[in-house]
């Protein structure tokens, strides 16, 4: 009986273990045919219709399938069954090849697996267009991949045609900046790229992020070899073949996509939220600052407002020093400043400002004081002091006040250091802020591991408006020699002004030194690990400059050192950096590339030992079995 039992239970877990169905799909759908054919010629349809071997299904059609040249009209792309069915709807040109791209788009519908790269051709004369071209987009500034911008040809050689036509052959960049234009006449071309949301097929908005290449191009090809290999396993070379192909060229052609500064400059609406501050705000920087007239008030001095910048110079504070001005309810002042006009350039302006103090509700008057209650709380001078604690030997001191202050000079402050344990005065430079009225800096020659405080006494600093400092005491030391490591870069292929920055692992600068005597020093490093990158900076104004299409101006170059810097502390690093020695696309670090590539190949599946889990961790199998 107990035999019988047992064959009946091993019977059960037998039948609720789970089947196994074999290897899973892990190839994507293949061609089976289409109407018309593949390159065929002569063709007056409309409708292409792709069968393919399996249910398939395309994802974002819209974005991802490309068709040149470029349709007026958005064509309907769907996916049927095993079948994708594109549907042109503009007029299609005579003897014109015709290519849709599919890039990514086309899984199978089961297990997603994508047909890459999958693209289909046909003319509409008597023969087809071959060649193509390709390439990689990064982003000028960063070198990052820049992937979805359009890329696009014309075979009118003149500067306005990117402004005024549409291209003749487009492409789209992949999820690594990289493009190919396929199906293209022989002949002579310019290319370009331009962030085309409105699909006009050219640089028709300003804003537009655009690239453009400085040499014509000619497509070319040349019939060539290569070895292609066939592996039994990860480990074992099964076969090398001799393979034939044709090379398409250029095939290496770079663009470095930026956008102008094409920034509208205007005034925002102004603001008085303190009787005491007048607040202009621009939507973009202000390189020359405005000039204030009084309309309705005369100031008692000529000096009658301190200036505030702030936000990088978009956002100004006029601080007005004369009761007698702040305390009226509105001022009115001539505002002389830059405005761009319809062209963009910028033009003066000139306009009658108001500022309206809205005043709040009165306060219930305070109960008068009696005798034995606490005085009001004094009000002091607000001011920052930074940087504290430990700092670095390229920090800056400064202090920043909550408003202006009148007459302050250095002596009012002290600046002592330790020696030999007591304080001792020394010596320091004490200069105002060129853009910041509020804003100080003491300067002084840091020495490796010294201690300092910064003293002022009471009611020694008074603002403008009567309030008075407390007591001030900011203590301070710098850090230790052997907590620094040093770097220096030998630098080849440099023979024009630059600068090099070094960077973190988030792609940010944090040190920047000028390129001289062939070389970049960076002193008093922290401890970690950096990154480098050079800016042939070619109107030597330090920071990195943009290009502009009107004046074939490219923006300037950028170069990221393909290595990783490693500084420790006590250590003094010497590396050489040979700056022409990678190609533009393989420079950037991918440590610290935001656009990093997506990854497209599904992983391998163990469908041997997948459903061996659930069986076994089934308590009614056989492992489990009780009696």
């Amino acid at each position: 009986m107990w035999g019988a039992i047992a064959t009946s239970l091993l019977y059960a877990c037998a039948n609720m273990a789970s089947p196994n169905g074999g290897p899973y799909d892990e190839q994507p759908p293949k061609f089976v045919s289409s109407t018309p054919a593949p390159g065929q010629l002569n063709y007056k349809g409309k409708k292409v219709e792709i069968l393919f071997d399996e249910l398939i299904q395309v994802d974002k059609p819209t974005e991802n399938v490309i068709i040149t040249p470029p349709q007026a009209m958005q064509p309907v792309i769907r996916a049927n069954g095993r079948r994708v069915i594109v549907e042109l709807e503009d007029t299609l040109r005579d003897n014109t090849t015709y290519t849709i791209d599919f890039t990514n788009s086309i899984a199978d519908n089961n297990e997603k697996n994508i047909f890459e790269n999958f693209s289909f051709a046909f003319s509409t004369g008597d023969q087809i267009d071959t060649l193509e071209i390709s390439g990689v987009l990064l982003d000028a500034a960063t070198l990052e991949p820049m992937p979805g911008i359009t890329i696009g040809v014309h075979t009118d050689l003149a500067d306005s045609a990117f402004t005024t036509i549409p291209f003749v052959r487009t492409s789209r960049t992949n999820d690594r900046g990289a493009f190919t234009i396929r199906n293209m006449a022989p002949g002579t071309y310019r290319i370009y790229a331009v962030e085309d949301v409105m699909r006009t097929y050219k640089y028709s908005q300003p804003g537009q992020q655009i690239a453009f290449g400085d040499s014509l191009i000619v497509p070319t090809f040349e019939l060539t070899t290569r070895q292609d290999t066939t592996w039994k396993d990860s480990l074992t070379i099964d076969t090398i073949k001799t393979v034939p192909y044709t090379h398409f060229m250029p095939d290496d052609i770079a663009l470095r996509l930026f956008k102008e500064k094409a920034e509208r400059q205007y005034m925002l609406r102004p603001e008085r939220t303190d009787a005491k501050v007048l607040t202009l705000r621009f939507n973009a920087s202000v390189d020359t600052l405005p000039a204030l007239t009084p309309v309705n008030f005369t100031p008692s001095e000529a000096s009658w407002y301190y200036l505030q910048a702030e936000d990088e110079r978009k956002t100004l504070k006029y601080w007005l020093t004369d009761s007698l001005v702040w305390q009226q309810d509105t001022l009115s002042l001539s505002v002389d400043y830059l405005k761009s006009d319809s062209l963009n350039q910028l033009q003066p302006q000139t306009d009658t400002v108001n500022f309206v103090m809205r005043h709040r509700a009165k306060a219930e008057p305070k109960k008068k004081k009696k005798q034995g209650d606490e005085p009001d709380p004094i009000e002091f001078l607000g001011m920052n002091l930074s940087p504290g604690g430990t700092i670095e030997m390229t920090d800056t001191l400064s202090i920043t006040f909550m408003e202006p202050v009148a007459d302050l000079d250095s002596s009012l402050f002290r600046l002592e250091r330790m020696v030999d344990s007591t304080w001792t005065a020394v010596n320091f430079r004490f200069y105002p802020d060129t853009t910041n009225s509020l804003r100080y800096f003491i300067l002084r020659p840091w020495q490796y591991a010294e201690e300092y405080r910064l003293e002022a006494d009471s009611a020694t600093v008074f603002s403008v408006y009567g309030k008075r400092n407390n007591t001030v005491s900011h203590a301070f030391k710098l850090k230790k020699e052997d907590e620094y490591g040093h770097l220096f870069i030998n630098l080849i292929g440099v023979d024009t002004t630059a600068f090099v920055e070094l960077l973190n692992s988030s792609d940010m600068p944090v040190r920047k030194a000028k390129v001289k005597e062939g070389g970049a020093l960076f002193m008093d490093l922290r401890p970690d690990k950096y990154y480098a990158r050079l800016t042939v900076d070619l109107n030597g104004n330090g920071k990195w400059d943009t290009g502009d299409y009107a004046e074939k101006r490219q923006p300037e170059l950028v170069i990221y050192c393909p290595k990783q810097f490693q500084i420790m502390q006590n250590w003094q690093v010497e590396e050489t950096w040979d700056v022409t020695a990678v190609p533009m696309k393989r420079q950037k670090p991918l440590e610290i590339t935001k656009n990093k590539p997506k990854e497209i190949t599904k992983k391998k599946r163990d469908y041997r030992n997948e459903g061996k889990a659930s069986s076994s961790s089934n308590p009614n199998s056989f492992g489990g079995l009780r009696f």
